[in-house]
């Protein structure tokens, strides 16, 4: 065995073991984390193959925004953890279902030349995956990648609308009010006469 194997393999153990953590940890915050450990190792894996960008990519969208968000809202939440196991076996055999579909997939990719899918073909030295990756994404799929900008933008555009909501005791700034106005609106010149003070009583 070389030693690109055994980093794989190695890699390959933690993965498994963390993701099964991530469903068997008791702890929420314990899940997270191991879910953190899950995505790293799945980055590890694609730098293993060559997959820079996407890795990158992983660490710094999932690992360091949505599980940075997802812990945010686990500690903020009182989660009563016995509430939510007393369900678990239900969902037991959808998730045999999703599992099984992805043991087949896998299986069909890394092994390709049992299923007639053909061998990968070697990259050059000088080859670079994410300019390769930039330039299949923004020539032959620069509409479907634009159309899916613009169904992201309209979602978040739709998620503000729908969640906010107008306070009365919110004060709001009409900049056009404030360009209107003039100094005799907003200053009152008053003449006030000089007043002395008192001296004090004398106590007897």
């Amino acid at each position: 065995m070389d030693f690109t194997s055994f980093v794989f393999y190695f890699f390959s153990a933690i993965l498994l073991l963390s993701a099964l953590r991530v469903i068997t940890a008791r702890n929420p915050v314990h899940a997270a984390l191991a879910l953190v450990l899950a995505f790293f190792t799945a980055a590890a894996l694609w730098m293993l193959l060559e997959a820079e960008f996407l890795a990158i990519t992983l660490v710094l969208v999932y690992i360091g925004a949505v599980m940075v968000l997802f812990l945010f809202v686990v500690m903020m939440l009182d989660i009563n953890v016995e509430e939510m196991r007393r369900g678990f076996w239900s969902y037991l055999p959808a998730g045999a279902l999703v599992g099984g579909l992805m043991v087949v997939e896998m299986v069909m990719v890394l092994g390709g030349k049992d299923f007639g899918l053909g061998a990968v073909t070697p990259r050059p030295a000088d080859y670079n995956h994410t300019a390769e990756l930039g330039r299949v994404l923004y020539t032959d799929y620069v509409y479907p990648f634009e159309l899916a900008a613009v169904i992201l933008l309209v979602a978040m555009v739709a998620a503000i609308a729908l969640t906010h909501r107008k306070r009365a005791d919110t004060r709001q700034i009409n900049p056009a009010e404030q360009v209107k106005v003039k100094r005799a609106d907003r200053i009152r010149m008053v003449n006030l006469k000089p007043q002395k003070p008192e001296a004090p009583k004398e106590e007897d």
